[in-house]
């Protein structure tokens, strides 16, 4: 990823699905994001979307997420890692 610490390999993985347009394993993946803590750049309802960033050793989902905004669904220029189920954000680098 383009930011020391962030989710390799399970980070690579999602953000390769999300350019290719799924599949995804979580019925949640590709939901809108509402940036409702207002963490990321203000943008128009419906701008951005999540998906899960699998944990080893998880059984659900985990808190980790790649929010990624922009049309479409499978441009990765603008994605951003959470690791703390939005509680802050890095910028994945392209």
């Amino acid at each position: 990823m383009g930011y020391a610490g962030g989710p390799a390999p399970e980070g690579r993985q999602v953000l390769g699905r999300i350019a290719q347009g799924g599949p995804f394993p979580y019925r949640k993946d590709g939901a809108a994001f509402g940036n409702r803590e207002r963490l990321l750049p203000r943008q128009p309802s419906g701008y951005y979307r999540e998906y899960t960033v699998p944990t080893p050793g998880e059984t659900d989902r985990g808190a980790r997420r790649i929010v990624c905004g922009g049309a479409p669904v499978t441009r990765t220029a603008e994605c951003y890692y959470t690791a703390d189920h939005y509680a802050s954000f890095r910028r994945i680098a392209p």
